[in-house]
């Protein structure tokens, strides 16, 4: 037998449900904001003059103008540093999905401990301090004469982010029903040609956020660029940091490459977003 409310036991449950709602957004809106109050401010600082940009007290009410940028690409080689970005970003990107692809499809299908074994491997290589993997790149890259090369930056990031996107792409993988490599190998398939023609093509949607996250990853990462470049490959993170502490236009120019290397990760992020949350969901269910 079922109750139904009268309008007025309804009235104050809206009201409790409209007040919880206007506070968790209200508590949304304050953490967003504190979050995105650095970017605000730096992007409020590069878009003054720089006689005001940097005043205590600070200054809420002046003319904008876009200098920063202006000498930002005239006085210096930021396109150069922002090409080395993008190349060192989408070579890391493709070769961790080519090496991490077939492995996550051997590890989904052939569980036992070995694959145990190597995937707790790949989660303690990854949770190493940053130094213990970057350090010995350096003395190897040095060895082999590919030092301050976009070649060994990508290689890095490559050996850094490589188990993580196999724990990714494994867990879409598992998601994936083993009748259909079944079936495609009762067809004739061999494992190789079930993993191109059938696993690949279904696994579209886990490629783009494991290629979105490692693209990322790559194209903000200061500390292996750091270590691993000098002046031919170095990248937008490392050139900000060399221009912290010089002159007020220069840190202005700082703040501008700092706006234009977030703004197209904010543009990214926005566009693949539902692929972002595919992938932090991945495994959850099933893995």
């Amino acid at each position: 037998m079922s109750t139904v409310q009268s309008p007025s036991a309804t009235g104050p449950v809206r009201r409790r449900h409209r007040g919880r709602t206007v506070l968790i957004g209200g508590l949304l809106l304050v953490i967003c904001w504190v979050m995105l109050s650095p970017v605000i401010w730096t992007a409020m600082s590069v878009i003054k003059p720089t006689d005001v940009a940097f005043l205590d007290p600070p200054v809420f009410t002046w003319q904008p103008t876009f200098t920063a940028f202006v000498d930002l690409w005239q006085t210096t080689e930021f396109y150069r540093y922002l090409l080395n970005t993008v190349v060192v970003a989408l070579i890391s990107t493709v070769v961790a999905l080519v090496i991490g692809i077939p492995a996550a499809y051997a590890l989904s299908r052939f569980p036992g401990w070995v694959s145990v074994a190597l995937l707790i491997a790949a989660l303690v290589f990854r949770a190493l301090p940053r130094f213990a993997v970057v350090l010995p790149m350096y003395d190897i890259s040095r060895a082999l004469g590919v030092y301050d090369t976009s070649f060994a930056v990508a290689a890095a990031l490559v050996a850094i982010n490589q188990p993580f996107s196999i724990w990714l792409l494994r867990n879409f993988f598992a998601e994936i029903p083993k009748e259909l490599d079944e079936a495609a190998m009762l067809d004739g398939c061999s494992r190789f040609q079930t993993l191109r023609r059938v696993m690949v093509p279904l696994m579209g949607p886990g490629i783009l956020t494991a290629g979105i996250f490692m693209f990322l990853f790559a194209f903000q990462e200061y500390l292996t660029a750091n270590v691993l470049t000098d002046v031919v490959a170095r990248t937008v993170p490392v050139f900000i940091a060399t221009q912290l502490g010089q002159t007020l236009p220069m840190l202005q120019q700082s703040g501008a490459a700092a706006i234009l290397l977030t703004l197209p990760v904010i543009g990214f992020a926005f566009i693949a977003q539902r692929y972002l949350v595919a992938g932090l969901g991945a495994g959850s269910v099933k893995g």
